[in-house]
């Protein structure tokens, strides 16, 4: 079989494209720049978003321990009442108890994921505003 020549690289073709096409001069370091600076806003924001998916499963453990601990205690000192009154307002209690619970918990979890992300969003929205004004510049100085 016969052995092919050696190709150009890439970046050689695409030159020598640019030329024949009269294209002016690509800076591709700062395209590579440009690029490189928005992978690194989205590792950002990644990171943002699970630091703050694992805050909120800590904190889904610790209310769901709490919630048992709750549970237990009032098993242990429940007594069967004398009459079906004490009863009902003993089962009564512990059922707005819990709904009490479940809200201010709700809630508490609601905000943990307002703010995990509002901030990975707020980083990717820094970098598009940063883009914006590179692209700004980089047409202006032509």
């Amino acid at each position: 079989m016969a052995r092919q020549p050696e190709s150009d690289s890439f970046m050689d073709m695409f030159g020598r494209f640019g030329r024949d096409l009269k294209v002016p001069n690509v800076d591709v370091e700062a395209i590579l720049a440009h690029h490189r600076k928005n992978l690194e806003a989205l590792e950002k924001s990644a990171r943002a978003g699970a630091a703050g998916a694992t805050s909120l499963l800590s904190r889904q453990r610790e209310m769901l321990q709490d919630t048992l601990r709750e549970i237990a205690d009032m098993a242990q000192s429940y007594r069967a009442p004398g009459n079906p009154q004490e009863l009902m307002a003993k089962q009564t209690e512990f059922a707005r108890k819990s709904f009490e619970a479940a809200l201010k918990n709700a809630g508490e979890v609601a905000e943990l994921a307002r703010k995990s992300g509002t901030e990975s969003i707020e980083i990717l929205r820094a970098r598009i505003k940063e883009a914006m004004e590179e692209i700004r510049a980089g047409y202006g100085q032509k």
